[in-house]
């Protein structure tokens, strides 16, 4: 057997990883995002779990808004009726 040759090799220079801070992560943020996240957290009805529940008809893009407005509106209900019977937890029968 022939005695393998021994080569060296480069040294290549690595790059530090870069440290992410609250200030840079904010710089990499951008309006469009900002948007995006904030319409999203609207509403509180889920678009795709709404839309699966369906079964025989198509969703219009308007029902979402209106099943978050009723929804709202029965949670701004329970949550008085909570109250006006000196409780601070919703309860089922407040619906």
């Amino acid at each position: 057997m022939a005695p393998k040759k021994k080569t060296k090799k480069k040294a290549t220079k690595k790059k530090a990883a870069k440290k992410v801070t609250r200030k840079t992560a904010k710089r990499n943020t951008t309006k469009k995002g900002k948007k995006a996240s904030k319409k999203a957290l609207d509403l509180i009805i889920s678009k795709s779990r709404t839309k699966n529940a369906v079964n025989t008809c198509n969703v219009s893009g308007d029902f979402y808004g209106a099943l978050d407005a009723y929804v709202r509106e029965a949670i701004a209900g329970a949550e008085s009726r909570a109250t006006a019977n000196n409780r601070k937890t919703l309860r089922p029968q407040d619906l």
